[in-house]
C-alpha cells in the first residue's frame, strides 16, 4: 500500500488532551489545569467594544502589535524580544519546526508535558528523555551533557508541579551555549520565582508563557515567547502570517492591563492548593510540593486508573496517565474551594472502601 504521509507521522501516537465535558454536562472539571476564576472584567468590556466596532472583514495585525506592546510594559522587555502565539502550544510548534529535523536531538526530563515528544516526532528528530528521580529534582547535568540541539524544561513541571531555581537554569544555559534552552513557564505565575531575566543574560534562552492559566484565558488561546531579538526574528519566519484572531488580541491586551486581577486569583489558587495538598496527604497520598495550579497525588505501586474512572462516574474529572512512571498518580487541577471539598469527600469514600 502506498504511504500517503511521512512515515514518522503515520507511526506516531497523537497527543491526547484532557476530556472536555459535552455541552450541558455537569462535571467538576479538575483535569486540564484551567483557572477556576474568571478573567478581569476589563476583558469582557474590551471584547464588547470590539464587537460593536466589528473588523471581521480585516486581517488582524501579523505581529500582534498592541498585545506585544502591552506585554513589553508588563514584563520589562523590548518588543523585539517578544512574539505572540495561539497559546504556548503554537509557540512550541513554531520553535520545534525551526530547531528540529532528522539528525537533530531534543532533550528533556521525563515525565513531563507529553506534547514535546509529539512535536519532536513530527519533525523526525531524535528524542532523548532523561528520567526524573522520585523527588522530581531536575537532572540538569545529565540534560546538558548530551548537547542536544534543543533542550526544554517545563518549569514548574507538569505533571509533578515541582520547580527548578532560576540559577540552575542559568547554569544550564551557559553550558549549552550556543544550543537552545527553552523554558516552558506555563504555570510560573503560581510559583515563587521565574526565569524571565535569563533571556537578558543568555542569547540562547527562550521563555514561553501562556495566558490560559493564571490569566484565565484558556478559551482565547494566547501565548508569549521571550528571547533575544535574533531568535524572535527567526521564529517569526516560521509562524503563520495571521496566527491570532483580532478578538483574542483584544482580550489578551485587556487582561495584561489588569495584572492585579490575575495576581489576586493566583493567591486564591495558591491558598486552595496548600489546603488540598494537606487534605490529600491526610488521605494517604504522596504529594510533592507544587508550584503550579495543580497537584500530583500518588499511591506508590497502585494503579489509580480505576480511581480516576470512579471519580468520573461520580462527576469529577481528574487526569490519569496510563504510563509506567505515572500509573500510580492522579494529576488534580486546583478548583474552587467547594469543588476541592467535594473531591476530598469522594476520595475519602474511595480510600476507606479500599481499606
Amino acid at each position: 500500500m502506498t504511504r500517503v504521509f511521512r512515515a514518522a507521522v503515520e507511526k506516531m501516537d497523537p497527543y491526547t488532551p484532557g476530556e472536555q465535558p459535552r455541552t450541558g454536562e455537569r462535571l467538576i472539571k479538575l483535569n486540564t489545569n484551567e483557572n477556576p476564576y474568571p478573567p478581569s472584567p476589563l476583558v469582557a468590556r474590551a471584547v464588547r467594544r470590539a464587537l460593536a466596532d466589528s473588523a471581521w472583514n480585516r486581517y488582524p495585525p501579523p505581529r500582534a502589535d498592541e498585545f506585544v506592546t502591552e506585554a513589553s510594559k508588563v514584563y520589562g522587555l523590548q518588543r523585539e524580544m517578544i512574539m505572540a502565539g495561539n497559546g504556548s502550544d503554537e509557540l512550541l510548534a513554531i520553535l520545534f519546526r525551526a530547531a528540529l529535523e532528522p539528525g537533530r536531538t531534543l532533550a528533556y526530563a521525563a515525565p513531563t508535558y507529553s506534547l514535546y515528544d509529539t512535536l519532536a516526532t513530527i519533525q523526525g528528530a531524535e528524542v532523548k528523555p532523561v528520567p526524573y528521580g522520585g523527588d522530581f529534582v531536575l537532572p540538569a547535568e545529565a540534560l546538558t551533557r548530551g548537547r542536544a540541539a534543543l533542550t526544554i524544561v517545563c518549569n514548574p513541571n507538569s505533571p509533578s508541579g515541582t520547580g527548578t531555581p532560576p540559577a540552575v537554569l542559568g547554569q544550564m544555559a551557559a553550558s549549552l551555549r550556543p544550543r537552545l534552552l527553552a523554558i516552558d513557564e506555563a504555570y510560573v505565575d503560581f510559583a515563587d520565582s521565574n526565569a524571565l531575566e535569563l533571556v537578558k543574560q543568555h542569547t540562547n534562552v527562550i521563555v514561553l508563557r501562556t495566558l490560559s492559566k493564571s490569566f484565565s484565558l484558556a478559551g482565547a488561546r494566547l501565548g508569549l515567547a521571550f528571547a533575544h531579538p535574533k531568535i524572535v526574528a527567526t521564529l517569526i519566519k516560521v509562524k503563520d502570517s495571521y496566527n491570532l484572531s483580532w478578538l483574542a488580541l483584544v482580550a489578551g491586551t485587556a487582561a495584561l492591563k489588569d495584572v492585579g486581577w490575575m495576581r489576586r486569583n493566583v493567591l486564591r489558587v495558591q491558598r486552595t492548593r496548600a489546603q488540598t495538598s494537606l487534605a490529600l496527604r491526610e488521605l494517604g497520598f504522596e504529594v510533592p510540593e507544587s508550584s503550579a495550579n495543580f497537584v500530583l497525588a500518588r499511591m506508590a505501586g497502585r494503579d489509580l486508573g480505576p480511581m480516576a474512572r470512579e471519580l468520573r462516574r461520580r462527576g469529577i474529572l481528574v487526569r490519569h496517565f496510563a504510563t509506567r512512571r505515572l500509573r500510580d498518580a492522579l494529576r488534580i487541577s486546583i478548583g474552587r474551594p467547594s469543588e476541592m471539598r467535594e473531591l476530598r469527600a469522594v476520595l475519602g469514600d474511595l480510600v476507606r472502601y479500599r481499606e
